[in-house]
């Protein structure tokens, strides 16, 4: 879920192509998802191959991943590690949303409403660690490097732009931005033309840049500041958060008392399942790791074949078509010794 901070940042609609030449730390579990929720058959049922297993987490992040290539972006995948013990509450009550979406979808399915039935699918996607082992091992395939985080993989997207072996954390989620990430890239994997939930509409959705340090200016906070803010709103430890407070209302309350523990004395009714601080230590403090190592490699393309077509019954001229995309972008990088060297490079 992260925390609905939209209402209060700044943010610039850019193109892909101003991402060229850059690294960009991708929340993995926030992109499979997405594929997961969005590439499905009419009636909601995701892609699959001939034995029942799902692949369409495997579809968006090849197709994905070989346009950002051709785009000369460098991404790196980021996957979430442990999380953290106060998320409990949190990964509970998604475990409960998605149980109740399954009902209402196989209700949908028996009343024949397509439209309805696809909508509740799209919340009942679920990643599992088998999915992840599929997405790392056809990273590697691609030759797209990867880094498993030792807990909150936004936390070891932002640890990567602090470091500056990241231009800026890709997700949906604005937590990037608590965790101190010095840019976050939205609608990263899911730009380009999608339909309006319920709606027969479409619309073209365009990558956002946040700036963290153009955040904390305009709002005049600072970081801390704004982890204490998201606290009043509610985040994934404490869902949720005062009752009543909305960003706006939470950005007044910060600024006014000057702190989280000054304006909980003017809320004597909030409640909090949670010690405040621990939850801003998660933020401020986040399990991170440095041991990594960035390198962009000419991909496999009979090992992709192999996997994709072969074990999980993909297209054989799509996937070729693809990965020949990626190979002639890897090739033209190669060639260009001007710029920063694409492959290997930090």
């Amino acid at each position: 879920m992260g925390v609905d901070l939209k209402d209060l940042i700044p943010r610039t609609t850019i193109s892909m192509n101003a991402l060229a030449g850059k690294v960009i730390a991708i929340d993995a579990y926030n992109a499979l998802y997405q594929f997961l929720s969005i590439i499905r058959q009419p009636d909601g049922t995701p892609l699959k191959d001939r034995y029942g297993r799902i692949t369409s987490h495997l579809s968006g992040l090849l197709y994905r991943t070989v346009n950002f290539l051709e785009l000369g972006i460098k991404p790196v995948y980021v996957f979430d590690g442990k999380p953290p013990e106060l998320k409990e509450m949190e990964v509970l009550r998604r475990k409960k949303l998605k149980e109740e979406a399954v009902k209402k979808y196989e209700e949908a399915l028996n009343k024949g409403d397509v439209k309805l039935a696809r909508m509740y699918a799209q919340q009942t996607a679920h990643l599992t660690d088998e999915m992840s082992g599929e997405a790392k091992k056809l990273l590697d395939l691609l030759g797209v490097p990867w880094v498993q985080a030792p807990s909150e993989g936004e936390a070891q997207a932002a640890y990567m732009t602090i470091k500056g072996d990241a231009y800026a954390a890709a997700s949906q989620d604005y937590d990037s931005l608590l965790f101190g990430a010095k840019r976050l890239v939205r609608n990263l994997t899911i730009s380009g033309r999608r339909k309006l939930p319920r709606k027969d509409e479409y619309i073209e959705i365009h990558p956002e840049l946040i700036e963290l340090d153009k955040v904390l200016q305009e709002l005049q906070v600072s970081r801390e500041q704004l982890v204490e803010i998201a606290i009043l709103i509610g985040t994934d430890y404490n869902p949720d958060g005062v009752k009543g407070v909305g960003p706006k209302t939470a950005l007044k309350l910060i600024k006014t008392h000057g702190s989280l523990k000054k304006a909980l004395k003017t809320l004597p009714e909030a409640e909090f399942p949670l010690d405040p601080d621990e939850i801003k230590k998660i933020f401020l403090e986040p399990q991170v790791t440095g041991n990594y190592k960035l390198e962009w490699r000419k991909p496999d393309l009979d090992g992709i074949i192999r996997l994709l077509c072969h074990e999980r019954d993909f297209s054989e001229d799509r996937v070729k078509n693809a990965v020949n995309r990626a190979l002639r972008a890897f090739e033209q990088q190669r060639r260009q010794p001007t710029l920063e060297m694409f492959f290997g490079a930090r």
